[in-house]
């Protein structure tokens, strides 16, 4: 359906003609008014609504449903959010608010001008209202509702008379399975009505479900879609999403268009029967770079432009009844395994790997539990040492008395209970290779001092004396404490601290992070390599929303232990495979605003490294891509979801 304006199709003096015979007879004439506003009127005079009355017992919901209303919608907020703050930012000064509704109805955010939101009080144009057609008879969030396409319903139009002084104009937002989730909504005082306004809301609305179609299909094969060349990538692209033996799984409105396809044939057909293709031919497109997109033709002849994208895990396809792998590229290296498609850790594995080889510390901040140990390892795994050791030690679980001979090694005999051959220690068995110093902020000052002048003169003599032995070792520290305040409170020495601190990554904690379900899947290859498995939809969504106050190491420990619960035929992990107390956290878990806020923070910390990388290479597009770890592609992507204008405020690159 096609979006409809109200506005445009209604002459105020029809307009007026109608409200009379709505308020004299009950109903309109045909052709007085659009068909659309007639038909919605209808709808309202028959839910009991009365055009010069007030909204009899309409619901509003509580502080505490709203929060659990959030909670529900968190992904739709969480993609909405940075949209409704793009559209809040064009209609500054306009007396306007941006508002985000669900699919009963019921407003979840509003954004916007102070001074009309006090008006819009008045008629609780606020969140916890209900604006259902049920309830606020015709209005542009119930009704865009009610008809499944963005509308406009301006002044009169309204079909209660309180609403009067409004002009609203919002567009429904789809799921990839066609499931409308909710609405997008621009509401101003009448006089501040704009013919664009629909164009805004229409294109917002467009960029969240594009948002929703790559999360919900990131573990899939996608094709990028459209007329132009040009067009990919951008706010007009058709998306489709295929399962590993080449079925339709996932199909936007604007994918469905182009190819004369209905939501019936999303699950109903092949690509084969769709596109002049094949999983062989995708295949081997998938085992060559990102390039420019491809020409495919449809079944008439005509053409069309498509670019593949394949996740990190081997997908299986079947194609004239031989079984065709089809791998994404391989990882170049060890730190390119830990990339997911979290933005955040994308600029970490990048900048550590500038320096992977180069004779710079390596300081990795985060709680516990967030993967420090393996960030290393991979590090190590990376650069030219990864034939010598790795050594880890956990500066936090030894006992003071026993670190320093841990680290430094002791002579025979040295002190009581001393090994009668001694031992070399971790820094000499580090030799070669990297030292990895975990919780360096528990480390007692008296070793802080001895562990500078080891990395000083690179030298360390064991317990009890004897010569100097001479070390060559890269160094990684990693801690969850705020070495900074450690400092000021004289715990932690500064020396030291300037000493460790070569390069400094902050990595992410779990809840933060953008990848949940590329992680899930792949630590389930990890775990059970031979077996295929999947996680049931509604407890995968659970576990994306929790909060993991273990990180990474509470995620690994509950699928090890859901692995272990399967029996031999299951192909997918249930709620019944995971303990007793973490499936009451997942079902019970109170929801807290600030998860939801969580995800905002996190877009608006990825939207600064963005911003820094590009700032600092003066605009250099390639030059921020290689410093930040990503392809110029994935670059141009981000910068369009941080700010559509942000491309237009850059310097293009002269680069090829």
């Amino acid at each position: 359906m096609h979006a409809h304006s109200l506005v445009a199709r209604t002459r105020a003096s029809r307009l007026r003609e109608a409200r009379l015979q709505l308020l004299g007879a009950g109903e309109v004439a045909d052709g007085l008014i659009d068909a659309s506003l007639r038909r919605s009127w209808e709808r309202s005079r028959g839910f009991g609504l009365v055009p010069a009355g007030r909204v009899p017992g309409a619901p509003h919901a509580s502080a505490a449903q709203l929060v659990r209303a959030l909670d529900r919608q968190r992904e739709l907020a969480s993609h909405a959010q940075p949209m409704m703050e793009f559209l809040l930012e064009q209609m500054r000064d306009t007396g306007s608010m941006v508002i985000l509704a669900d699919a009963q109805g019921t407003l979840l955010r509003a954004m916007g001008d102070a001074s009309f939101a006090s008006r819009a009080q008045r008629v609780a144009l606020r969140p916890g209202a209900n604006w259902h057609e049920q309830w606020r008879g015709t209005n542009a969030i119930g009704t865009a509702l009610t008809d499944g396409v963005p509308v406009e319903v301006h002044g009169g139009e309204h079909y209660l008379e309180r609403n009067g002084f409004l002009t609203c104009t919002a567009a429904p937002i789809v799921d990839p399975g066609g499931r409308v989730l909710g609405v997008l909504d621009i509401s101003g005082d009448r006089r501040s009505y704009h013919r664009h306004t629909l164009g805004l809301v229409r294109l917002a609305a467009r960029t969240i479900e594009q948002k929703l179609f790559d999360t919900r299909h990131a573990a899939s094969l996608r094709l990028r879609l459209h007329a132009q060349p040009e067009g990919i990538g951008s706010v007009t692209e058709g998306l489709l999403a295929l399962s590993d033996d080449g079925w339709l799984i996932g199909a936007d409105a604007a994918a469905l268009a182009m190819l004369g396809l209905s939501r019936a044939d999303v699950g109903a057909s092949t690509i084969e029967r769709v596109l002049q293709l094949d999983m062989a031919m995708l295949c081997d497109w998938c085992h060559r770079p990102a390039a420019a997109p491809r020409v495919v033709r449809r079944h008439d002849g005509s053409v069309l432009w498509a670019r593949v994208e394949a996740s990190r895990g081997v997908l299986a396809a079947s194609y004239g009844g031989s079984a065709v792998r089809l791998h994404a590229a391989a990882p170049a290296d060890a730190l390119a395994q830990l990339d997911t498609g979290d933005l955040v850790m994308q600029a970490a594995i990048g900048r550590a790997r500038r320096v992977v080889d180069k004779p710079i510390s390596l300081l990795l901040l985060g709680e516990s539990g967030v993967g420090k140990e393996v960030f290393a390892k991979a590090v190590h795994a990376s650069g030219t040492r990864r034939g010598g050791p790795f050594v880890a030690v956990n500066c936090a679980a030894l006992p003071e008395t026993l670190i320093e001979a841990e680290l430094f090694g002791y002579r025979p005999g040295a002190f009581t209970g001393a090994g009668r051959d001694g031992a070399p220690g971790r820094i000499r068995e580090a030799d070669g290779g990297t030292l990895l110093l975990d919780e360096i902020g528990d480390m007692p000052l008296a070793l802080q001092t001895r562990l500078l002048r080891v990395l000083q003169d690179r030298q360390v003599t064991p317990l009890g004396g004897g010569k100097p032995v001479a070390v060559d070792f890269r160094l990684v520290c990693a801690t969850h404490r705020n070495l900074r305040a450690e400092m000021e409170k004289g715990r932690f020495r500064e020396d030291l601290y300037y000493r460790l601190n070569g390069l400094t990554l902050q990595l992410p904690p779990l809840r933060e992070r953008q990848d949940k379900l590329q992680m899930m899947a792949g630590m389930l290859r990890d775990i059970l390599p031979d077996r295929e498995l999947r996680i049931a939809p509604d407890l995968a969504s659970a576990m994306s929303r929790y909060r993991w106050p273990g990180n990474l190491r509470q995620l690994d420990n509950a699928l090890r232990t859901a692995c272990a619960l399967l029996d031999d035929s299951d192909a997918m992990v249930d709620w019944l495979h995971l303990p007793d107390d973490l499936a009451d956290d997942l079902r019970g878990a109170a929801p807290v605003r600030g998860a939801i806020d969580d995800a905002v923070d996190l877009r608006a910390q990825s939207g600064r490294t963005v911003k820094q990388a590009v700032q600092a290479s003066g605009g250099n597009l390639s030059e921020a891509a290689r410093s930040l770890g990503i392809s110029r592609n994935t670059l141009y992507r981000k910068l369009r979801e941080l700010d559509p204008r942000q491309l237009y405020r850059v310097r293009p690159s002269s680069e090829t």
